[in-house]
């Protein structure tokens, strides 16, 4: 009896560090399941929480729809590169150079024909006499560069313009057709508004003036897009009200002739 109780004495250190040994495992593996569990929650609910974001961001409102950032709504490109200064030097230089053109026409009073024919007196004069003087000091004659159009550009920008003007073709029948009246007065109100500003500028300045505009309002808006389209929606909700009105009173009373196909189903 003895014997048998010291043997067992000497078991049991083993058998207990056997024991702690599956018992530290079995909590190892309880603590990787849960680490799993809960990772698993924090990238679904993380998700899902982008998801909504996306969400609350595509319906925010935008000025006149716009789904795209400003720069590809300009047409991407280095025209839009110019108009939003995203390079300070040739958008400076661009615009500098239509102030200089206006000043010259418009406040000046030279006329593009009188302007033109004297620039190329001057530049042939200068040319002729460095290339007949070339000779006499010593210094090369002037290298002028053969200037050729290629086809290839010349098509492409033929095939644009004329893409852009069947699409204004389209529009005005479109327009004549009279199927959507909002869109005939809204057509109407703006060039009654252009022919009232056509009667105190003249093209020269309005070009001047959408030109510097150009330059100046998508930067403006770009930097802060979000208080414009904030103001603008009130805006929008407030035309909308009027127009509801405006349509309640006198648009609705209009009266409509059916179509024939109309009359005889």
């Amino acid at each position: 009896m003895q014997k048998n109780e010291h043997t067992h004495s000497l078991k049991d250190p083993s058998m207990a560090e056997h024991e702690g040994q599956r018992e530290s495992a079995a909590e190892s593996l309880v603590d990787k399941i849960t680490e799993k569990i809960s990772g698993h929650d924090s990238s679904s609910s993380s998700d899902s929480d982008n998801e909504k974001f996306d969400a609350v961001k595509s319906k925010i409102f935008r000025l006149f729809g716009r789904e795209k950032p400003v720069h590809k709504v300009l047409g991407g490109g280095k025209p839009a590169d110019v108009f939003l200064w995203r390079n300070t030097k040739i958008s400076a230089g661009v615009l500098g150079g239509a102030t200089t053109v206006w000043v010259l026409f418009e406040l000046l009073g030279y006329h593009l024909i009188t302007l033109v024919c004297y620039l190329s007196i001057f530049f042939l004069a200068v040319l002729f006499l460095w290339s007949n003087t070339s000779n006499f000091l010593n210094k090369p004659p002037p290298k002028i560069p053969e200037v050729v159009l290629p086809e290839q550009c010349v098509r492409e920008v033929a095939s644009v313009l004329r893409i852009e003007i069947n699409r204004g073709f389209a529009v005005l029948r479109d327009i004549a057709s009279g199927r959507d009246l909002k869109k005939v007065l809204a057509v109407i109100a703006g060039l009654w508004v252009l022919s009232l500003i056509g009667s105190c500028i003249n093209i020269l300045t309005l070009l001047y003036i959408s030109f510097v505009l150009l330059h100046t309002v998508p930067v403006l808006y770009e930097k802060h897009e979000d208080q414009v389209d904030a103001y603008s929606e009130k805006a929008w909700i407030e035309i909308k009200k009027q127009y509801a009105v405006f349509d309640e009173k006198y648009l609705s009373k209009i009266p409509k002739g059916a179509l024939k196909g109309e009359k005889k189903d």
